[in-house]
């Protein structure tokens, strides 16, 4: 199997397409994509096994789709989309929507209603074992995500079924549209919370492509579900994205949530691009 890197798909690959395409078409939810260029990076190109078309193929699900920009440049990077449809993003009558849609090549489930896609994930992974197939089902979600009851009743539905076909990966970034996680509701011990609703629990570094690649190869219970609960930083890649500082629009406070929703000026993305440049 060729390595995540042999790929093409280094992190910051993915994170300067999203800054491109951001740009391009002027959109926000910039720093919900960069965050998960490491988890995307080691799914797609060390722990997804299958050829498209082939029906026993792994299966992703991108529950927290407005990354979806993120998922559109990994499909890029593996030739599953050209330039000419990655330059569609976000224009008239362009598949290459805010949230995936199963038009475009490389996504099997449209996503973006929050809290849904364990649900989709959890009946697909039953669906597998009914039809004795050896697919696994990938779902990352956001911690916020963690706020909806739709998640708790899949999850209870998984345990309940055994589907230990199935991988979460929670994005742990903190944050969400209204503010910080632990301010708007606090889900800080997912570990336990996961656990007792009988998951496999597992915690790791979410920017680590090795440790997230470790997480899903490390052997599996054949009676639980497994979740992976991965930490990381909101905007990553890009300093002031991180610290929620805006730079064109000084009368806006330093939040988080800024870079849920800015679209980027010029020169914020000269700045971001040259961040990118200089890490590489």
């Amino acid at each position: 199997m060729l390595s995540t890197l042999d790929k093409g798909l280094y992190p910051n690959a993915i994170r300067r397409l999203i800054l491109d395409q951001s740009k391009r078409a002027n959109v926000g939810h910039i720093g919900s994509c960069l965050c998960v260029a490491e988890i995307l990076a080691a799914l797609y190109g060390e722990v997804i096994k299958g050829n498209p078309g082939d029906p026993d193929r792994d299966r992703f699900v991108l529950s927290k789709g407005h990354a979806a920009l993120a998922l559109y440049a990994v499909l890029r990077l593996r030739g599953q989309i050209t330039d000419e449809e990655l330059n569609t993003f976000y224009c008239d009558g362009s598949f290459l929507g805010v949230h995936p849609e199963r038009a475009v090549p490389g996504i099997d489930f449209s996503t973006g209603s929050l809290g849904h896609g364990l649900s989709i994930a959890a009946g697909a992974a039953l669906a597998a074992r009914m039809q004795e197939s050896r697919r696994r089902l990938f779902c990352l979600i956001s911690d916020a995500e963690c706020n909806e009851g739709s998640v708790w009743e899949a999850a209870m539905f998984a345990a309940h079924h055994k589907l230990h076909n199935l991988h979460v990966i929670i994005d742990a970034n903190g944050q969400q549209a209204f503010g910080l996680t632990r301010d708007v509701l606090n889900a800080s011990n997912l570990n336990e919370r996961w656990n007792s609703f009988g998951w496999r629990v597992s915690e790791v570094d979410g920017h680590s492509v090795s440790a997230l690649v470790n997480v899903f190869s490390s052997g599996s219970s054949d009676s639980a579900p497994h979740v992976a609960i991965a930490k990381t930083t909101f905007g990553r890649g890009v300093s002031f994205m991180e610290q929620g500082r805006p730079l064109s629009q000084a009368h806006l406070p330093v939040h988080p949530i800024n870079w849920h929703y800015l679209p980027m000026s010029d020169q914020e993305y000269e700045i971001a691009r040259a961040e990118l440049e200089r890490a590489r």
